[in-house]
C-alpha cells in the first residue's frame, strides 16, 4: 500500500444511532477485505471493532477506532480504505465529533425499521455544518417487516430528494442490483437511474446542456458527474446492505470507490482561514484527533495526515504548543492489531507512540513549515457528579486517576468547585460517567462514590440598606476599636466599581481603607441568607470613627465585615441560582410529556420548532433540576430524545424554593457548629 496513489485512497467514518448496525457492517467489511480471517460478532464478543473489555461487557461501541484495508475494485485497481467505526450511543457522541475531523466523508447507517434516530440526526447535522460528503447505508433489511422503499421515502421526507438509492435489494433479499448497471429493464431501476444521471449532469454546465438537449451522457461523464455531486453533498447515495449475510457489501465497496472523494479532493483551511495545499510531496500537516494510553505501547497519539509524508525516526513540530517532537515508530491499528509502517501520507490515520509534548487536538507538521489547523469543537457536558473516595486517604489517587481518563476523553471535565469544595466530574450522561468511573477503578485502583453536586448559589440585594458596626474591645493593654457606617445597594448594569469611598473629613484615617475593603470582601464571601457569595452589590463607606491608640487594621476589618452583614440584611437580599440554556430534541409523540416535565422543573419554554424531522424545544431551566435529565429523558423517550445544555446566567430563586434552601443551609451550619 506504500506505493498506492493518493487518488485511490478513501477515508470515511461510519456514523449512526446505536443498534443501527454500524459495527456489524464494519466487521463484515473487515472480513471481506481480508483484514480479519473470520466474521466478527458483537453478540458473541468476537467483534474486531468492539474489542475493549468495556465494549464487550456492554455490547456497544464506546470508542472511535480506525481501520485500514485494500479492495480490488472494478475500476481495475486497488482502492485503499481508511475508515473509522464510531459509537452510536448519545453519551459517546464526542467520539463521533473526533472521528469526523479525521475523515473526508461519512457513511450514515440507518435501520430500515427504526428510521432516523437521535444520533443519526446529530451525525447528519455534523456533516451538514462542514459540507462533508456522505452516503447512507440502509440496514436491518433482513427482517420481515423491513420496507426498503418506505425507508427511502421516510429519509427523503426529512433530508430531501438528494438522498437517492444507487442499489436495489432483490425480492428474495439475496442480492443488490446496481442501479447504474446496464441491462436491467425494470421500471423502478430505470426511474432511479434517470434521477442519478440527472444529478450527475447538474454538476457541470456542459453536461446539463447535453442532457437537456436529449443527448446521452457517456459512462465516464456520469461517473465524473456523480463524484462531483457527492463531493458537493448535492447527492447522498443510499446503499442497501444485509451485512451478516454479505448482501450488498461488495456493492457498497464499489460505491465508495466510485463516488467518494480522495484525500486531495477535499478543501482544507488552516486556523487562520488560509487554504492548505494537500499534496503527498508537500509539507507534512496533521491533527491529533484521539489520544490513548495503550497498556503495551504506552501513550499513543492518533494523527490524521492531511498533507505531506511522515516517516519513523524523524522530527515533527507541534504548531499548537510550539514544541519539537521526535517521531519513533509509526503504527497502523486494526482493532487490537498494531502494524508498523514505513511512512504515512494524505488520508492515512497513523498512531505515534510516546510523544512528550503532544496531546489531543494539537496540530503537528514539518519543522519550519507547520500550519495550525482548526481544533475539534467537542460538545458541552450535560451531566455532572460530585466525586468522593470510598476509602479514606484516596483523595490524591482520585485526582491522578481522573486526570488520566480526562486526557483521553475531551468530553470529560474535572474541576474543584471553589464555593462548594467538591470535586466535580462532568460528562455526556450517566452511562458515560459510569464507564469513566469503572475505567478509572481498573487503571488507578481507586473506587469512588458519585453524588449529586451541591449548587453554587449566590446572593445579591434588591434595595438600599444601611449598615453599622462598632468594634470595641478592651481587656487590658492595648484595645481594639473601629466603627464603620455604610450603604449597600444593587450594582447597576455597566458599573464596575463595587467599593466606593464616601468618607468626608477624617472620621476614619485613610490608611485603614484597605483593611475596610478586605473586611467587606470577607463579608461578601458569605451572605446573610444562606452563606453564599454575594455578587452584583455596591458598598459605600461614608462614616465611622477611630481611636488614636486602639484603632488597628484588624479592628476595621472586623467592623466593616459585620457592618456589611447588618446592611445586607436590610437591603432585601435574594438568593440567585444558575440557569441553563437547554435545547431538547424529541419525536413528535413525546412533545406533551417533555414540555410538561420542563414546566414542572420550573423551566421557561422559549420556543418550539422542527429540525430534521424532530421536535425541538428551547428553554431556560434551573441547573438544580437538570442533573438527572440525561437518564430521565432517555426513560421518557425510550432513548430517542437528546438534549444540549450550557450555562446562561444567574437568576433569582422563587421565594418558596429559596426558603427551603435557606432552611437547609441553617440546619447544616448548626450541625457543623455542634
Amino acid at each position: 500500500m506504500k506505493d498506492m496513489p493518493i487518488s485511490d485512497v478513501r477515508n470515511f467514518a461510519f456514523m449512526g444511532h446505536t443498534g443501527s448496525g454500524k459495527t456489524t457492517l464494519v466487521d463484515a467489511l473487515l472480513y471481506r477485505l481480508g483484514v480479519n480471517d473470520r466474521l466478527g460478532s458483537v453478540d458473541d464478543g468476537s467483534s474486531m471493532a468492539d474489542w475493549t473489555e468495556e465494549e464487550k461487557e456492554r455490547k456497544m461501541s464506546i470508542w472511535a477506532k480506525p481501520f485500514d484495508g485494500a479492495y480490488a475494485s472494478s475500476l481495475g485497481r486497488k482502492i485503499r480504505l481508511v475508515f473509522t467505526d464510531t459509537p452510536g450511543y448519545a453519551d459517546f457522541y464526542g467520539q463521533v465529533t473526533a472521528a469526523a475531523s479525521a475523515a473526508d466523508a461519512a457513511l450514515v447507517t440507518i435501520d430500515a425499521a427504526a428510521g432516523i434516530q437521535v444520533v443519526t440526526n446529530k451525525a447528519w447535522r455534523l456533516c451538514e455544518a462542514s459540507g462533508m460528503p456522505r452516503g447512507i447505508v440502509l440496514t436491518g433489511l433482513d427482517r420481515e417487516n423491513a420496507d426498503f422503499g418506505g425507508a427511502v421515502a421516510a429519509i427523503q421526507s426529512v433530508w430531501g430528494l438528494r438522498c437517492r438509492p444507487v442499489g436495489l435489494l432483490s425480492k428474495d433479499r439475496k442480492k443488490v442490483v446496481d442501479v447504474l448497471a446496464a441491462g436491467d429493464p425494470a421500471a423502478e431501476t430505470e426511474s432511479l437511474k434517470s434521477a442519478l444521471i440527472e444529478a450527475a449532469a447538474e454538476t457541470d454546465d456542459q453536461l446539463i446542456e447535453k442532457y437537456l438537449g436529449g443527448e446521452s451522457l457517456t459512462a465516464d461523464e456520469i461517473a465524473a458527474g456523480l463524484r462531483g455531486a457527492v463531493r458537493a453533498a448535492r447527492l447522498v447515495p443510499i446503499f442497501p446492505v444485509i451485512a451478516r449475510q454479505g448482501v450488498g457489501v461488495a456493492e457498497l465497496l464499489e460505491g465508495i470507490a466510485r463516488l467518494f472523494p480522495s484525500p486531495v479532493e477535499r478543501e482544507l483551511k488552516d486556523a487562520a482561514g488560509q487554504p492548505v495545499k494537500l499534496d503527498a510531496a508537500g509539507p507534512f500537516a496533521g491533527l491529533v484527533w484521539r489520544a490513548i494510553n495503550d497498556p503495551f505501547v504506552g501513550q499513543l497519539a492518533f494523527v490524521r495526515v492531511f498533507s505531506g509524508t511522515i516517516r519513523p525516526d524523524s522530527e515533527l513540530y507541534n504548531a499548537t504548543k510550539d514544541q519539537k517532537e521526535r517521531v519513533g515508530t509509526l503504527y497502523v491499528l486494526n482493532g487490537r492489531k498494531q502494524d508498523t509502517i514505513a511512512e504515512a501520507g494524505p488520508g492515512d490515520i497513523v498512531a505515534l507512540a510516546k510523544l512528550k509534548n503532544t496531546s489531543l487536538n494539537d496540530s503537528v507538521g514539518e519543522p519550519g513549515k507547520a500550519v495550525k489547523l482548526h481544533p475539534i469543537r467537542f460538545p458541552n457536558p450535560t451531566a455532572a457528579y460530585a466525586v468522593t473516595p470510598k476509602a479514606k486517604g484516596d483523595e490524591e489517587k482520585i485526582g491522578q486517576g481522573l486526570q488520566r481518563v480526562v486526557e483521553e476523553d475531551p468530553t470529560l471535565r474535572v474541576e474543584r468547585n471553589a464555593e462548594t469544595h467538591e470535586m466535580i466530574l462532568y460528562g455526556m450522561g450517566d452511562v458515560h460517567l459510569d464507564v469513566t468511573v469503572n475505567r478509572m477503578k481498573k487503571r488507578s485502583n481507586v473506587d469512588v462514590v458519585l453524588n449529586t453536586p451541591r449548587i453554587s448559589y449566590k446572593e445579591t440585594v434588591t434595595a438600599l440598606g444601611e449598615g453599622h458596626y462598632k468594634h470595641k474591645k478592651q481587656s487590658g493593654g492595648r484595645g481594639q476599636y473601629g466603627e464603620v457606617y455604610l450603604k449597600i445597594e444593587p450594582l447597576r448594569p455597566g458599573e464596575s466599581e463595587w467599593f466606593v469611598d464616601g468618607l468626608v473629613g477624617t472620621a476614619i484615617p485613610r490608611n485603614f481603607l484597605p483593611a475596610i475593603e478586605k473586611g467587606l470582601v470577607e463579608g461578601m464571601s458569605k451572605g446573610s441568607l444562606a452563606g453564599c457569595p454575594v455578587v452584583n452589590t455596591k458598598v459605600t463607606v461614608y462614616d465611622g470613627s477611630s481611636h488614636d491608640v486602639d484603632s488597628s487594621e484588624i479592628a476595621f476589618k472586623i467592623a466593616s465585615s459585620r457592618a456589611f452583614a447588618d446592611g445586607m440584611s436590610k437591603a432585601r437580599p435574594v438568593l440567585l441560582e444558575p440557569i441553563m440554556s437547554v435545547k431538547v430534541m424529541v419525536p413528535d409523540q413525546h412533545m406533551g410529556d417533555i414540555t410538561g416535565d420542563l414546566n414542572h422543573k420550573r423551566g421557561r419554554i422559549l420556543g418550539i420548532g422542527t429540525e430534521d424531522g424532530m421536535q425541538v424545544i428551547t428553554a431556560e431551566v434551573p441547573q438544580s433540576e437538570m442533573f438527572r435529565y440525561s437518564s430521565e429523558l432517555r426513560s421518557v423517550t425510550g432513548g430517542r430524545g437528546s438534549f444540549e445544555m450550557e450555562f446562561l446566567r444567574y437568576d433569582v430563586v422563587p421565594s418558596n424554593v429559596a426558603q427551603k434552601i435557606v432552611a437547609e443551609s441553617q440546619k447544616n451550619k448548626k450541625a457543623e457548629e455542634e
